[in-house]
C-alpha cells in the first residue's frame, strides 16, 4: 500500500509540474489574450492527459500486481490495474485543482495528499467489485467538479505548464536526462539565497579552499529539499519488508533504481557549471582540483544516503554491520557518477543522425545517455552483491574500495584534447 500511495503522490506532483492544464506558446500568442471562454480550448488536451495517465498507470500496475499477489485470478489483477488507473485519474484531477489555486495553503495540500491514502488501499481489495466502483465514482465526481472550472486557470499557469511540458517532451525526444531534470525539478524557492550564508562569509586564504566553500554553498542553495531521496529510502525499505512477496532480484533492482535516480539529483552544481564551459578556466585552480571540489558534496550526500539505507537493512537483521561501511564507500563512488552524468556531451548535430522509429536521433546519443549511470551502477555492484549473499566478505570491501577510488580518480584525471568531459 505504501508503494501505491507514493506512486499516486508522484503522479500528482509530476502532473502539477507540467500543468496539467496547459497551452503551447503558439496558443498563448493566438487566443489566450482574447476575451473568450478558455474551457473549450484547454479541455481536449486535459482530457488526453487524463486518459493517457489512467491508461499508462493501469498498464504499469499489472506487473506489480502479479509480483505482489500472484495467487489472484486474472480478473482480480485486471480489476486492481483498473482501480489504480482510476486513482491516477484522481491524482491528475487533484493537480488541476491545485493549479487553479496556486496560492493553496500547505494545510490544503496536505489534505489533498492525505486523500490518496484510501485510494491507495483500493487496488489491494480488488478481489471484490466494490473497490473498482468506488474508484470509478470518485474519479467521475472529481472530474465533473474540475471540468466546469478549467477556464478559471490563470494565463500565467497555462503558459508555465505549456513551457514545462514542451521542455520535458523535447528532452525525452533527444534522450537528454539533464534537460529533463531541469524541466521537472526547477522551482523558485523562497529563502534559497540564505542557505550557507554564514559559512560563505568566513575568511579564507587559499584559492582551492575558496572554491570548495563556494561549491558547498552552491550545493546547499541549488539542491532541492530531500523529499525525493527520503521517498526512495522509504520505497527500498518497504520492498525489503515485503520480502516473501517479491523475488530478491526485483528488490535489488528497486535499490539500484533508487540509487541511480537519487544520484542523478546531486549534480546540480556540476550541471550549472557545465553550461558555461569557460567558467572553470577563469579560476586559479587546476582542472583536477576543480573536479575534486565539484565531487565533494555529491559524494558526501550519497555516502550519507547509502549509509542510512544500509543502516536500515542492518537494523532489519538481514545483513551484518559491515554493510554500512560498504554503503558509505559506494556512496562516494556514486557521487563520482553524478559528476560524470552532469558533464554529458551535448548532441553532435554536425554528424548525420541515425534514423529510428521515433525519428532522427544524434549519433552516440545512447552512449551519452548512459554516461554517469555506468559509474553509479558499477559503484553499487558490491553492495548489491552483499545484499544478495546476505553477508559481507572482506574481498567485497576491498573491491568496493577499489571501485570507488577508481571512479573518483577517473573524474579528476585530465581529458585528452578535443574530447569533452
Amino acid at each position: 500500500m505504501f508503494l501505491t500511495y507514493l506512486a499516486l503522490v508522484g503522479i500528482a506532483v509530476t502532473a502539477r509540474r507540467v500543468g496539467p492544464v496547459a497551452v503551447g506558446r503558439a496558443e498563448g500568442a493566438w487566443w489566450l489574450p482574447l476575451p473568450i471562454d478558455r474551457r473549450p480550448m484547454v479541455m481536449p488536451s486535459f482530457c488526453f492527459r487524463l486518459a493517457a495517465s489512467g491508461a499508462a498507470a493501469s498498464v504499469a500496475y499489472i506487473p506489480f500486481s502479479l509480483l505482489t499477489a500472484i495467487d489472484r485470478s486474472a480478473w482480480a489483477h485486471a480489476g486492481s490495474a483498473a482501480t489504480f488507473g482510476l486513482g491516477a485519474v484522481l491524482a491528475v484531477a487533484s493537480a488541476a485543482i491545485m493549479q487553479r489555486t496556486p496560492t493553496l495553503s500547505r494545510a490544503h495540500q496536505v489534505a489533498v495528499f492525505a486523500g490518496f491514502i484510501p485510494v491507495a488501499v483500493l487496488p489491494f481489495l480488488a478481489s471484490a467489485v466494490w473497490p473498482l466502483a468506488v474508484a470509478l465514482i470518485a474519479a467521475a465526481a472529481l472530474v465533473a467538479y474540475v471540468f466546469p472550472r478549467l477556464g478559471d486557470v490563470s494565463g500565467v499557469e497555462l503558459l508555465r505548464g505549456g513551457a514545462v511540458s514542451g521542455h520535458a517532451v523535447a528532452s525525452i525526444f533527444f534522450f537528454d536526462v539533464n534537460e529533463l531534470r531541469r524541466a521537472l525539478t526547477f522551482e523558485h524557492r523562497r529563502g534559497i539565497s540564505r542557505r550557507g550564508s554564514r559559512f560563505y562569509l568566513r575568511p579564507t586564504r587559499r584559492a582551492f579552499a575558496a572554491v570548495v566553500r563556494a561549491d558547498i554553498v552552491a550545493f546547499l542553495r541549488l539542491q532541492p529539499a530531500p523529499t525525493v531521496p527520503l521517498l526512495w529510502l522509504g520505497i527500498c525499505v518497504s520492498v525489503a519488508v515485503i520480502t516473501p512477496a517479491l523475488p530478491v532480484l526485483i528488490q535489488l533492482s528497486v535499490v539500484l533504481l533508487a540509487g541511480c535516480l537519487t544520484t542523478s539529483g546531486t549534480g546540480s552544481v556540476a550541471r550549472r557549471t557545465a553550461i558555461v564551459t569557460g567558467l572553470d578556466s577563469l579560476l586559479p585552480v587546476s582542472p583536477a582540483m576543480l573536479r575534486y571540489s565539484r565531487l565533494l558534496m555529491p559524494a558526501l550526500y550519497m555516502a550519507a544516503w547509502m549509509g542510512v539505507l544500509t543502516t536500515t537493512f542492518v537494523a532489519l537483521g538481514s545483513t551484518p554491520p559491515t554493510l554500512i561501511l560498504l554503503g558509505v564507500l559506494a556512496g562516494a563512488g556514486m557521487g563520482a557518477g553524478a559528476i560524470r552524468a552532469a558533464r554529458r556531451p551535448a548532441p553532435d548535430w554536425t554528424r548525420p543522425p541515425v534514423d529510428t522509429p521515433f525519428g532522427p536521433v544524434p549519433r552516440d546519443q545512447m552512449s551519452a545517455l548512459l554516461r554517469g549511470t555506468d559509474v553509479t551502477v558499477l559503484a553499487m555492484m558490491p553492495v548489491l552483491l552483499a545484499l544478495y549473499l546476505g553477508s559481507v566478505n572482506p574481498w567485497l570491501v576491498l573491491a568496493q574500495g577499489v571501485v570507488t577510488a577508481g571512479a573518483v580518480i577517473a573524474q579528476a584525471r585530465p581529458r585528452p584534447a578535443g574530447k569533452r568531459s
